[in-house]
C-alpha cells in the first residue's frame, strides 16, 4: 500500500527562512589526478548514442581483485568495467529505454539465497531494472510486469517526467522524478524468482522558498519544469538520505524503514540560491544576477553524492559542484564542510569536468589500498571533435584525508 508522508507540507516556504550560514573564505581546491580512465563513450550514432552518467562500485567478496565498476550510458545502456578500467560487458536498453542512474545493493534475499544486485533507473520507460551481479558480469532479473514508477499511464511516460536518480538501502530504493521535486521509496520484492517493487512512501521537496528579506524565490528553469533531484546516497548506518536538488541545495532527510521520517534540512545551498535569474528559451540557459549573500559555495548543479566510511558513523560525504568542476567534502557525522578538490589532467588520464555522478568504496583493492573513488567525466579528452564522456578512477589517498 502506498503511503504519502505528511511532512511534505511542512517543508514548503518555511524551511529556509532562517539559518543562512556565512562560509569562511575558501582555500584553493586541492588538485589531484586520476590513475585510470574507462574507454571513451561518444554521444552520436557512430558511438551508439552512449553518454556516461552515473557509476557504482561492486566489491567481489570472494576476490576483491575481480571487483567491478558499473556505469550508466543513457541510451547506450550499461557498461561494466574491471579495476583496470577495461570494459568487460555492455548491456543494451530495452526498446525505448534510457538508463540514467545506478546503485548497488548487497545481500538481497532472492529465494533461499542472498545475492548482490544493481538497481537502475530506466528514465525512458519510467521503471527500475534489476541485475544480479557476479564476477563474470550482470544478469537481468527484472520481473516482466514491474509497475511504472511515477507515471499513471504510458501517455504520461511519453512526457518523460520519469524515474531519474536512485539510492538503495536494505530492501528499498529511493528514486527521484525528473522535472519534479518528488521523491519516492520503493520496496524491492521477489516475484517468481525475479524482482519487482512497490511504492511505500513519497515526498515532495520545495519548489519555492521564503528568503530572509520576506520575498519568495524559485530557481530559474524552463517553463513547466520544477527543480529536480538526481544525485543521492543513503547513509544506512545513520538512517539518512542525502538528496541533491540540482538548482537548490543538498538536503538531509531521515529515513525509517520504507518511509521519510523528518522534515528535510539543508546541508548546503547552491551559489545561485535566492538570486534573480532570467531564462533564455533560445539557449535554454539562465542568466543569474548575484545580488545577495543567500547562496552557498556549490555552483549548480549539485550532483553526485557518495559516502566514504571510516567507522560505523564516521567518514566523509562527497558531492559534485558540477557548474565549476569541483568537489566538496563534508564530515559524515556533522556535515561540517572540510575540504574542496578538483581532478586535473595527469600523466595517465585527463581531468574531470562537469561531473554528474560519483561512487566511492573504502575497501582496500589492488592499486587502491585505502579505497577507490569513481567519477563521471562530462568532457573527456581527447575526443576527436565529438562529445565524449567516461569514468575516472581516483586513488582515495590522493585526497589527503585521514582514513
Amino acid at each position: 500500500m502506498q503511503r504519502t508522508t505528511g511532512i511534505a507540507a511542512l517543508v514548503a516556504l518555511t524551511t529556509l527562512a532562517a539559518g543562512f550560514p556565512a562560509y569562511a573564505a575558501e582555500r584553493p581546491p586541492r588538485q589531484i589526478t586520476a590513475t585510470v580512465e574507462t574507454p571513451s563513450l561518444f554521444d552520436d550514432e557512430a558511438g551508439g548514442d552512449a553518454d556516461a552518467d552515473d557509476p557504482a562500485v561492486w566489491i567481489n567478496p570472494a576476490d576483491k581483485g575481480r571487483s567491478l565498476v558499473i556505469g550508466t550510458a543513457k541510451n547506450g545502456g550499461l557498461r561494466v568495467y574491471d579495476l583496470r578500467g577495461r570494459e568487460i560487458q555492455s548491456i543494451v536498453t530495452p526498446e525505448g529505454g534510457r538508463f540514467n542512474n545506478v546503485d548497488v545493493l548487497t545481500g538481497f534475499k532472492l529465494g533461499k539465497k542472498k545475492i548482490d544486485i544493481a538497481v537502475v533507473t530506466d528514465r525512458g520507460l519510467d521503471k527500475l531494472r534489476i541485475y544480479k551481479i557476479e564476477a563474470k558480469g550482470l544478469t537481468d532479473i527484472t520481473s516482466a510486469d514491474v509497475p511504472l514508477l511515477f507515471s499513471k499511464d504510458e501517455a504520461e511516460v511519453e512526457e518523460q517526467a520519469t524515474g531519474y536518480g536512485i539510492a538503495v538501502y536494505d530492501r528499498y530504493a529511493v528514486v527521484s522524478r525528473r522535472h519534479s521535486t518528488r521523491l519516492g521509496i520503493f520496496r524491492l520484492e521477489e516475484k517468481n524468482g525475479k524482482v519487482t517493487y512497490r511504492t511505500t512512501d513519497t515526498l515532495d521537496l520545495p519548489r519555492e522558498f521564503r528568503l530572509p528579506d520576506g520575498t519568495t524565490w524559485s530557481p530559474c528553469a524552463e517553463p513547466g519544469e520544477d527543480p529536480q533531484v538526481e544525485g543521492m546516497v543513503v547513509d544506512a548506518e545513520a538512517g539518512v538520505l542525502y538528496a541533491a536538488q540540482e538548482d537548490v541545495a543538498l538536503w538531509r532527510i531521515n529515513l525509517a524503514g520504507g518511509t521519510f521520517s523528518s522534515i528535510p534540512r539543508v546541508v548546503e545551498r547552491v551559489r545561485e540560491f535566492g538570486q534573480p535569474a532570467t531564462y533564455d528559451p533560445e539557449t535554454e540557459e539562465c542568466t543569474v544576477e548575484y545580488v545577495n549573500g543567500y547562496g552557498g559555495r556549490i555552483t549548480a548543479d549539485v550532483e553526485g553524492a557518495t559516502i566514504y566510511p571510516t567507522g560505523r558513523r564516521s567518514g566523509y560525504l562527497i558531492v559534485s559542484s558540477q557548474g565549476d568542476s569541483r568537489f566538496f567534502v563534508y564530515d559524515r557525522r556533522t556535515n561540517k564542510p572540510l575540504t574542496i578538490f578538483s581532478v586535473t589532467d595527469g600523466r595517465t588520464a585527463d581531468g574531470v569536468q562537469h561531473s554528474d555522478g560519483a561512487a566511492v568504496t573504502a575497501v582496500a583493492l589492488p592499486g587502491y589500498p585505502k579505497g577507490l573513488l569513481v567519477l563521471h567525466d562530462g568532457e573527456n579528452t581527447p575526443n576527436d571533435g565529438r562529445t565524449s564522456t567516461n569514468f575516472k578512477y581516483v586513488d582515495w589517498r590522493s585526497l589527503g584525508l585521514p582514513s
